[in-house]
């Protein structure tokens, strides 16, 4: 009987010290924080602002006669 006292005792704590983690701000859906989500827009909107360099023209080579024809014969 001492002995479920002492675990008893031990363990209260615990479960006390855990309670205690929760956190007072409601969670949005996927489990982000207020705070965590105004630090996730700042950043996206410093990433909207940034502005972004010039990028080439995508080009692609065009098929020429020779590239039609297929490999060319080894000298064996």
């Amino acid at each position: 009987m001492r002995r479920t006292a002492r675990h008893i005792a031990l363990i209260l704590p615990l479960f006390v010290a855990l309670s205690a983690c929760g956190s007072s701000e409601p969670e949005k859906p996927g489990g982000v924080t207020q705070d965590e989500a105004r630090a996730l827009d700042a950043a996206a909107e410093m990433l909207d602002k940034r502005e972004l360099p010039d990028l080439p023209e995508a080009t692609t080579p065009q098929a020429g006669p020779s590239d039609q024809a297929g490999p060319a014969p080894s000298a064996s």
